[in-house]
């Protein structure tokens, strides 16, 4: 019979680089990992493909869809809706893929309570600064959306100790492979190898961040 694979929800602050993390993982360890592509009911960013990066979906059909029971889970962020359609994720899993999600917060904690054995992982950058910075370097946002997101973050970053770890995304190379071995160390059941990224072995961090976001949010 074959064996599940594991549920991973991956969490981060816009701007944190999530999606290029999770383009690396699947590049270099294709054969272990399906990401879930959720529909949203937001417009294209440039260079975001239909059925690759989301499924773009009007407010309408995303209502149909939560009255079907559709999803595994779907939010509210920023003014549009995300969902994470069942289908695929139950699929993938029994074909003994690792399955990634990449939803944020409230999401998160919907599937955790529904698959109490998937393992959430909270993507951050070293420091808020860093956050900003890459924010502002995307130019596709204006200053309005881009404060809406540092206010976000700073929402975020007060429910990070939901999460089992935390992954700072200083280079990519580095971030995927530890995402890997995490990922790996749980599902061959040697947990404690990856106690040095749990997230209550790093609230000094987590406490640094959350102080630089408050900054940001007064305007200084």
């Amino acid at each position: 019979m074959q064996e599940k694979g594991k549920l991973v929800v991956i969490s981060g602050f816009s701007g944190a680089g999530k999606g290029t993390l999770m383009q690396a993982l699947l590049e270099q360890h294709k054969e272990d990992y399906a990401l879930s592509v959720s529909a949203t009911t937001r417009n294209p960013r440039p260079g975001e493909k239909e059925g690759i990066s989301y499924f773009f979906v009007s407010d309408e059909q995303f209502d149909q869809m939560v009255k079907e029971d559709a999803f595994v889970e779907y939010a509210q962020y920023v003014n549009h809706s995300y969902g994470t359609p069942r289908a695929y994720v139950e699929e993938n899993l029994s074909l003994g893929k690792n399955v990634i999600l990449e939803i944020e917060i409230q999401g998160a904690l919907k599937v955790k309570a529904k698959y109490p054995d998937a393992i959430l992982v909270f993507i951050t950058v070293p420091d808020a600064h860093t956050l900003h910075d890459r924010l502002t370097g995307r130019g596709t946002e204006e200053a309005d959306v881009i404060a809406a997101r540092l206010a976000r973050a700073g929402e975020e970053a007060e429910g990070i100790e939901s999460y089992d770890y935390l992954v700072v995304n200083d280079t990519i190379e580095r971030a995927s492979e530890l995402l890997n071995t995490l990922i790996t160390n749980e599902r061959e059941g040697q947990e404690e190898k990856n106690d040095a990224y749990r997230v209550s072995a790093n609230m000094d961090l987590i406490r640094q961040i959350r102080e630089e976001l408050k900054e940001y949010s007064k305007g200084e």
